[in-house]
């Protein structure tokens, strides 16, 4: 049987009777129009598409759903003119139970109201009535419901949806602070956050329903163009969501919450109201709060402005903390409770209330929560745990448990006002969607209840009451979890002051390391918090260079008081809108057995991050000391282009002295690994300054460039010895003068090449340089050997994530097949390295600069143009994709543009022999097989073993 819209208008458009004598014969009638088999005929036993499904009402009561058909829609019935709201209200309640489906629709016989219900998309309505069955596309949108339900879903998602608001937010903002500045009102940056975000808030609820009537913007709207008068109505307004009370012909709710603790408003320009008038068109309700925050922070904070058009930190990279640190135990917890309940439900009503509880009173603190991102997320994973829950109970008849989990339970320090600001608002905007995204009533007034758990201070050094320094109280709580800042150790001092670096160090001596980052500090009174009992589990983020260096150390404490149970080693992540390199790591007292490590289970994770072999227990070789020092610190820019040092080594002094003394060339990391750049640095060394004066072109340069600089330095000594390096670097001036030639390193590099530098060549703190100058000692250091084992001990820095080299962990601890210098010139093995080091240093130079391009082997390409090409960087990237994809599968035409320019396939073979030849020798000096070379953890193995009978 089939209908036509008209035949089903006129037999149901009269229909007044109940709903259990209308639902099914009605809903027959639709698959009729549509051209669907009904339940019965499509599927006679009911497993995809059936009336009375069993599940949940609202309310306790177990009941069925009208109609369910698996992966399209739940369809709800209530008698004529009955209340739909309240029927959408039970389908949010219970769409998780029949598998969350796509669309939730409603009906009185009279209307159909379809709701959109797809993840992470905003809320849309479409509604039939009879008229728009008969004479629009109301059969159309019902064909769409049976055949291709996935048609509704809306194209933006809800964090395309919170960007273009953020992003018409900003002229709202833009004309308050121009305002502000044309009529010189002296208002603080803390009642301008303030006022904005109640801004926010008003229409955010206007759209919840939550302010009635669309109030906010017809209080705009009512100013016409005279948008002056626009500040006394919205005082008004705020003084009576403060209280409650009525406004107009309106009753307001009472809002409380400290948002409108008093009635502020800014006086209004007529850009401002238009302004206004514009955020008001956008869907307020839809928006995601996990995101909300950070990009109101932007808006509002102008020197974060630039970051507007940057990612944001997505919900599911929040999730790789939330969900491990703060859900995985609750979640498993319930597993328990809830089979227990099945198998003895007498105990049931008991256990459930006694979880529901302990949900409830889970406190979550984000000592670093900005704008309360993080919290938010660990808010909607309680809140949805604990509907579980409470539908658990329902279904199974126990006694009714409400909803409890509540913003209160979170716990943020923030030092920013305009972060501070937010992060208070945005739980609690989150936590009334969530409640009228999932089916629960609204709740009581307050609308919003004071959120004094959220500080502003800061969250690792405070000061008492005479002004020393001390470690702020935090607020205790099971689970703490965050993202604290990354600013770099070297950083610190520059960043946030003398005084403030003096106290940290002071204070937290001994316990973090004086170069370590300043994130370092909170996993340090994290742990702290945790080792004395004020919480049970931790999970931070750090720069993946918290992996080495001094930085480790903390990692190193966290498992002698406890243990890692989970890390991601080297992730991806989005800092301040610039792509980073981060380390995400879980710890507790070490109760948790189940460990994962780079999201599978491991046995254990060490300190350096991994879950292998633990080298980190490696000490520094007295034998190694004093032969490693970083490059020279200048401390401004005393660099020259190599035309003004040619020009000033030309010209003569009065006093007789050769400006050859003091001009020198420089060398950085892309010196190393790319073409030198020709620069030459001036370089006084030691001498003072009445010998400086005599040196006239140099000291005249360093007068004009680097003095009005140093004159700005807090650093006395810098001040005072403008004409010097900022850093005296006895140790590495000495060692580059130990021989003719040195070795050097950069620093940081994507691949582990070294090169001999002559004597005469300054090294820029990039470089890492060794103070020996025979082939034996560059070999070994050239090794897969040693290069496995500095990257394992080193840490790691940039966008490209290069591994870092140091002195300290990366050199001191390596052990040579022999200590250095007691190696025998003499014997065989020292000169089977040596030679093959030679080698490989002669065919690469010879590489780098061939007499012609034609030698080369390049045709019509002009020598200056094949140079650019030929570096070591393009040689090494060869190498490297030639050892991943050896055999058939090689192409040379599958490097990248610049190395296929550069470097062929019989280049780089020979660049792989001399390699192996070396390290084949460098096993033979070790008295290992040279198998070892294919397994990294037998590598590092052995090395440790050496190390440490080295240093006992």
């Amino acid at each position: 049987m089939t209908l036509t819209p008209a035949q089903f208008v006129a037999k149901w458009q009269h229909t007044e009777q109940k709903e259990t004598a209308l639902a099914q014969s009605h809903f027959n009638d639709i698959c009729a129009l549509v051209g669907h088999a009904d339940p019965i005929t499509a599927d006679p036993k009911g497993a995809f598409f059936s009336f009375e499904a069993s599940t949940i009402k609202t309310g306790g009561q177990k009941g069925r759903a009208d109609v369910f058909y698996q992966g399209k829609f739940i369809w709800e019935y209530k008698g004529p003119h009955a209340d739909l709201g309240k029927a959408y209200q039970q389908l949010l309640l219970y769409r998780e139970e029949l598998g969350n489906p796509p669309l939730l629709i409603t009906s009185d016989i009279h209307t159909i109201i379809i709701h959109t219900n797809f993840t992470n998309r905003p809320k849309r309505t479409h509604e039939i009535s009879f008229e728009r069955l008969r004479d629009g596309d109301g059969l159309a949108l019902l064909q769409r419901v049976f055949y291709n339900p996935e048609s509704f879903q809306p194209e933006q998602t809800k964090q395309a949806i919170t960007k273009a608001s953020a992003d018409t937010f900003v002229t709202v903002a833009d004309a308050l602070k121009q305002h502000r500045a044309l009529m010189q009102e002296t208002y603080s940056d803390e009642q301008l956050a303030h006022f904005l975000v109640r801004l926010l808030f008003c229409l955010f609820a206007e759209d919840l329903n939550l302010l009635p009537n669309n109030i906010f913007t017809k209080i705009v709207q009512a100013q016409g163009r005279n948008y002056v008068n626009l500040q006394e109505p919205l005082e008004a307004l705020f003084r009576v969501m403060r209280d409650g009370g009525q406004f107009g012909i309106d009753r307001i709710r009472y809002f409380d919450g400290t948002l409108f603790d008093d009635a502020f408003v800014p006086s209004i320009s007529d850009d401002l109201g238009r302004a206004l008038l514009r955020v008001a068109d956008q869907d307020w309700s839809a928006i995601d709060p996990a995101i909300f925050g950070t990009l109101f922070e932007r808006i509002i904070d102008e020197s974060k402005r630039a970051q507007l058009g940057a990612h944001y930190t997505s919900q599911d990279d929040i999730n790789l903390i939330v969900e491990p640190v703060l859900m995985h135990p609750l979640r498993a917890e319930w597993e328990a409770v809830r089979l227990a309940c099945v198998r003895q439900p007498q105990d049931a009503p008991a256990k459930l209330a006694e979880f529901s509880d302990k949900l409830a009173g889970t406190r979550v603190l984000d000592p670093a929560c900005g704008s309360g991102n993080f919290l938010y997320v660990a808010l909607q994973k309680l809140l949805d745990l604990q509907k579980e829950v409470i539908v658990f109970a329902e279904r199974h008849g126990h006694p009714s448990l409400a909803l409890t989990v509540s913003p209160q339970q979170l716990y943020g320090l923030e030092i920013n006002p305009y972060a501070h600001e937010l992060a208070q608002i945005t739980a609690w905007i989150g936590y009334l969607q969530w409640r009228a995204q999932n089916g629960f009533e609204e709740m009581d007034d307050p609308v919003l209840r004071p959120l004094g758990n959220i500080q502003r201070m800061d969250a690792i050094l405070a000061y008492d009451e005479a002004g020393q320094p001390m470690e702020p109280a935090w607020p205790p709580a099971e689970v703490i979890i965050g993202n604290p800042p990354f600013l770099g150790g070297y950083k610190i001092r520059q960043e946030l002051g003398d005084a403030y670096t003096d106290h940290l160090l002071w204070l937290y001596g001994g316990r973090v390391p004086g170069s370590a980052d300043l994130v370092c500090y909170w996993f340090e009174k994290a742990r702290i918090y945790m080792e004395n009992e004020r919480a049970q589990r931790v999970g931070l983020i750090a720069t993946n260079s918290i992996r080495g260096g001094a930085n480790r150390e903390v990692l190193k404490r966290i498992k002698t008081s406890g243990d890692i149970f989970m890390a991601w080693s080297d992730n991806s992540w989005v800092l301040d809108g610039a792509a980073v390199r981060v380390s995400i790591i879980g710890f507790d007292s070490g109760s948790q057995q189940v460990k994962t490590f780079n999201g599978t289970p491991a046995l254990s994770i060490n300190s350096d991050l991994t879950a292998t072999i633990d080298i980190t227990g490696a000490t520094s070789l007295a034998e190694n000391k004093n032969l490693s020092f970083q490059g020279v610190m200048k401390g401004g820019p005393f660099d020259i282009d190599e035309t003004l040092a040619r020009k000033m080594l030309a010209s003569q002094n009065g006093s007789g002295l050769s400006n050859q003394d003091v001009l020198k060339r420089i060398y950085n990391g892309l010196d190393i690994t790319r073409r030198p750049r020709n620069k030459w640095v001036i370089d006084f060394e030691m001498r003072d300054l009445d010998t400086a004066v005599l040196y006239t072109e140099p000291y005249e340069y360093i007068l004009t460039h680097v003095k009005p600089i140093r004159d700005e330095q807090r650093r006395k000594r810098r001040r005072d010895n403008w004409w010097l390096f900022g850093e005296p670097s006895p140790g590495v001036r000495r060692c580059i003068k130990r021989g003719a030639r040195y070795v050097a390193i950069s620093s940081v590099s994507k691949h582990f090449i070294l090169r001999w530098l002559s004597s005469d060549i300054i090294p820029d703190k990039a470089l890492i340089v060794f103070c020996r100058d025979d082939d034996y000692f560059f070999g070994v250091l050239h090794s897969t050997l040693h290069e496995r084992w500095s990257r394992r001990m080193g840490t790691w820095l940039g966008k490209g994530n290069d591994p870092r080299y140091t002195p300290t962990t990366s050199f001191e601890t390596f052990p040579f097949p022999w200590p250095p210098g007691e190696e025998s010139s003499d014997s065989p093995l020292v000169q089977a390295i040596a030679t093959a080091a030679s080698d490989l240093n002669a065919w690469r130079e010879a590489w780098l600069n061939p007499s012609s391009a034609a030698e080369a082997g390049t045709i019509n390409v002009t020598y200056d143009k094949m140079l650019k090409q030929r570096t070591l960087t393009n040689l090494y990237n060869g190498l490297v994709y030639y050892r991943t994809h050896a055999g058939p599968a090689f192409v040379a035409a599958d490097f990248n543009k610049e190395t296929r320019r550069a470097v062929t396939r019989t280049e780089i073979e020979r660049l792989h022999d001399l390699h192996r030849i070396l390290d084949t020798a460098v096993c033979d000096a070790y008295g290992w097989p040279h198998a070892i070379l294919q397994d990294e953890e037998q590598i590092l193995t052995n090395l440790l073993a050496l190390n440490q009978a080295r240093a006992g």
